[in-house]
């Protein structure tokens, strides 16, 4: 605080001596005072900038963002100092738009927006490109295509239109939200694009399957990096066209000399497994050693565990798992392994296995124990199998889906346990029971010679669909196989009276 000297006391107590003038005094006393509101404004500054520091400093430092980022709002909206807080505005949006309550993002925003209006203040809100960037991501986040649109126009109107940042979160806004036709005009009209742009627009079209689009853009592109590559990758691997997102791959590394990235390698991974091929698993394992992926991300030894074993190398990828160390394998680690000993039938590894992972303290979900009942299903293991679906059901308390209802009566009817695979069947929660349950029985009826049962279950197929001619065929052979041709002939007529199709079985061979 600014103090009064000595001689500014003597020029009160000496008025005579000096002869000073009443408008003097008011002089000093209108110059007193504002020197005192400008130090008292100033340090009101200092404190306000000291008191966001530490703010900020608690926020970005939370051990649990969410909590901290409630109690820092309420804490400005008491104090009524949200309009002096800019920053920490901006850093409160950018918390709640990745929260797990992302429409409190939209909350902050109008409390402001309240609080200026009943402020009289002659200055605006300070929104500036982040606001509305994060303001826009919550839209995306929350699939709100019209309140995303009232952003757009508010933002073209207060100067925002030619941004480069905010129009790039317009772009991601609306093709995350399969608004493809506005992200394309929007991206057409922009003045000014950078790489963000280029690769945000490329991927969303790639989420929705219009891979050609995406190709014609990812060539037209005037440079790209490795998120462009892995983006159009990946595409091409989710439309199963696995030869082609190798050939990418191969000219990404061979030909633009791009290094990729290891979700660079979770992206051409399972085209290698469609392709079945297992030298380029092992060339794509050998530079995962190389570039320490396989070390510091667990994923890509996952995938690599997963891609070993749909290639027909179980060898290989029971070899990789072992060499994990045990506190770096996690659930899916174990699960990978599980499900890949039950695609090759060795039921009785999958279950030690899933013992080992019981031991070193890892619960399973609903996925490790689809594994662990197929490969039961595959390895004859009923009663194994029995005691996993009752663990999982009482212990663990998963909720049993259609899958793993199914797995129980391939199980049941691989053993001939008919009768009691029947009864799982019925008792299937009617909102999940599907016809291929009831297919997968009467495959068992098929197998087993069950006349009867067979019947009453291509009834009960038949209730729910009558136009797949492969249930007729099973039945028609079901009689056939017992001597019953007339039943047979019958079924045949009523399957070309009902236009039954069967569709005609194909071989890689």
């Amino acid at each position: 605080m600014l103090k009064l000297t000595a001689p500014a006391r003597l020029y009160l107590t000496n008025t005579k001596a000096t002869k000073l003038k009443p408008e003097h005094f008011s002089f000093v006393s209108r110059q007193t005072r504002l020197q005192l509101t400008t130090q008292q404004q100033h340090n009101q500054q200092h404190l306000q900038q000291q008191k966001q520091k530490h703010l900020m400093h608690i926020l970005q430092n939370s051990q649990t963002p969410n909590n901290i980022t409630t109690q820092i709002h309420s804490h400005l909206l008491t104090t009524n100092s949200l309009l002096h807080h800019s920053q920490l505005f901006n850093t409160l949006l950018h918390f709640y738009s990745l929260a797990d309550s992302p429409q409190k993002a939209f909350l902050l925003y109008k409390q402001l927006q309240q609080i200026y209006t009943h402020s009289h203040s002659p200055l605006p809100p300070l929104f500036d490109s982040f606001t509305y960037s994060f303001l826009i991501r919550t839209c995306a986040t929350l699939s709100l295509p019209n309140l995303g649109t009232q952003l757009h126009a508010v933002m073209s109107k207060v100067g925002f239109q030619s941004h480069v940042y905010v129009n790039t979160a317009l772009v991601n806004m609306y093709v995350s939200i399969g608004f493809l036709k506005d992200s394309s005009k929007l991206f057409d009209e922009m003045p000014e694009r950078n790489l963000v742009t280029w690769n945000v627009m490329i991927t969303g079209l790639v989420k929705w399957g219009e891979l050609e689009f995406a190709r014609s853009l990812f060539e037209e592109m005037p440079c790209r990096n490795v998120v462009s590559w892995t983006g159009i990758i990946d595409g091409y691997t989710r439309m199963n066209r696995s030869n082609e997102a190798l050939a990418l791959f191969q000219k990404m590394v061979a030909c633009e000399y791009t290094e990729p990235s290891e979700i660079t390698i979770l992206a051409v991974l399972p085209a290698i497994w469609q392709n079945g091929d297992v030298k380029n698993c092992q060339l794509i394992h050998g530079y995962g050693e190389k570039r320490g992926f396989n070390a510091f991300d667990i994923r890509v030894s996952n995938c690599l565990i997963d891609t070993y074993a749909k290639c027909g190398c179980i060898f290989s990828a029971s070899k990789l798992f072992e060499d994990i160390s045990v506190e770096r394998k996690n659930l899916v680690s174990w699960t990978s392994i599980i499900s890949g000993f039950a695609m090759h039938g060795m039921g009785k590894e999958a279950v030690e296995n899933f013992e080992r992972m019981q031991k070193v303290g890892l619960k399973p979900n609903r996925v490790t124990f689809l594994s662990v009942l197929n490969a039961c299903s595959h390895g004859g293991l009923v009663e194994e199998g029995l005691k996993f679906f009752d663990k999982m059901v009482e212990e663990c308390e998963v909720l049993p889906d259609i899958k793993h209802y199914g797995c129980l009566v391939d199980m049941l009817g691989r053993a001939g346990r008919l009768e009691q695979a029947e009864k799982v069947a019925l008792g299937i929660p009617s909102e999940i029971t599907n016809v291929v349950v009831w297919r997968t029985l009467l495959g068992a009826c098929s197998f087993h010679g069950n006349v009867e049962m067979g019947e009453r279950v291509t009834r009960k197929i038949l209730e729910m669909e009558r136009g797949y001619g492969g249930d007729y065929v099973l039945m028609y052979n079901i009689f056939a196989g017992v001597g019953r041709y007339g039943d047979a002939e019958r079924l045949r007529r009523v399957m070309d009276e009902r236009n039954a199709l069967k569709v005609p079985g194909r071989s890689l061979v």
